[in-house]
């Protein structure tokens, strides 16, 4: 599933579209996650794309009228094209802007999600979410002040949405590698001092993905259709059975929370 980079990744190729006007949507297969909302077709019509943000996983798109919220899912991308780009048989939603370029919405298994609001942060999905990552009140005595009390594995509590967002299984796994914090560890056991180094890498490991355009591991390409690198940079995660890039014992994976984790014994003691 694309993690908070990947989405980001996304949101920046799409920001050509920034002042563009809708000249048609084309809704081919309504029938995402959610249903997409019919009225599109006919309430974007002629209307400006004034503003594209993201929060958490979620691309926002916002016109004088109200926002589109999108997801990608499990293997959905957003591509930006070309009005001539052919549809292909999984390409289930189209903005044509009158700048000549596509937004696409290209879904295989129909996880994504295209929605409809007036006021996007109040809507259910997003009104629950906790603070980026990247920002500010996301720091170590809010970390430290929040796990005080949980008894979960520090791996699992990190990718808690409505702890932080953004922090999926590929970012958590590297993050704590970088912290040398074991995943399974309470986290209730973490110190002041403890969650600020967690904290810290875990910005640390998002920008270096940002940097690397996201990671490609199945079917990410950002909206221009490049693949991410980051995957190239991984310490762990992934890596069962390999070297530690850094100490060179045998990377080991355990299931959390019903999900692969990757760690390092020597480091992550």
């Amino acid at each position: 599933m694309p993690e908070l980079p990947e989405v980001e990744t996304t949101r920046r190729g799409l920001l050509p579209l920034l002042g563009q006007t809708v000249s048609k949507v084309v809704i081919r297969n309504p029938s995402l996650r959610w249903p997409i909302p019919g009225h599109l077709t006919q309430s974007l019509q002629n209307k400006q794309l004034i503003e594209l943000t993201r929060r958490a996983k979620y691309i926002l798109a916002r016109f004088d009228n109200g926002s589109l919220i999108l997801h990608l899912g499990m293997s959905g991308r957003i591509c930006l094209l070309a009005q001539d780009e052919p549809h292909a048989k999984h390409d289930h939603f189209d903005i044509h802007f009158t700048d000549g370029h596509v937004l696409r919405l290209r879904d295989p298994r129909r996880f994504g999600a295209v929605l409809w609001a007036e006021s996007p942060d109040e809507h259910s999905l997003l009104s629950v979410l906790g603070p980026e990552p990247l920002e500010a009140a996301f720091d170590g005595a809010y970390l430290h002040k929040n796990i005080r009390t949980r008894t979960s594995p520090i791996k699992n509590v990190i990718m808690d949405s409505h702890l932080v967002v953004g922090v999926g299984n590929i970012y958590a796994s590297e993050s704590l590698f970088r912290a040398r914090i074991n995943p399974k560890t309470p986290a209730k056991k973490l110190n002041l001092a403890r969650c600020e180094l967690l904290v810290a890498e875990i910005k640390s490991t998002l920008q270096d993905a940002l940097q690397a355009g996201g990671s490609s591991l199945r079917d990410f390409f950002g909206a221009d259709g490049n693949p991410g690198y980051f995957q190239q940079e991984y310490f762990v995660y992934g890596r069962t059975g390999q070297a530690c890039k850094v100490c060179g014992a045998e990377i080991k994976s355990v299931r959390l929370g019903q999900r692969s984790t990757f760690y390092c014994a020597h480091c992550q003691p």
